[in-house]
């Protein structure tokens, strides 16, 4: 992913979830994949997708038990 697709993904996930304190960020040494972040906090993956000729795009998050305790 280059810069000009990684700013396209952060906006799309800004205004989809109604939030610009999340970032988009490119990862050392792997250009199939992107790290996402609110604020600093780490909250998941997008990996692409380019089989068939076809470009999408996989957010992936992991919610751990302990980040559901109150």
């Amino acid at each position: 992913m280059d810069k000009t697709e990684l700013a396209k993904l952060e906006g799309y996930l800004r205004r989809t979830f109604n939030n610009h304190g999340i970032s988009v960020r490119a990862r050392m040494k792997k250009n199939d994949s992107a790290e996402v972040y609110l604020a600093d906090e780490f909250i998941g993956i997008i990996h692409v997708d380019d089989e068939d000729g076809d470009r999408s795009f996989n957010f992936t998050m992991a919610i751990l038990d302990v980040d559901l305790e109150d």
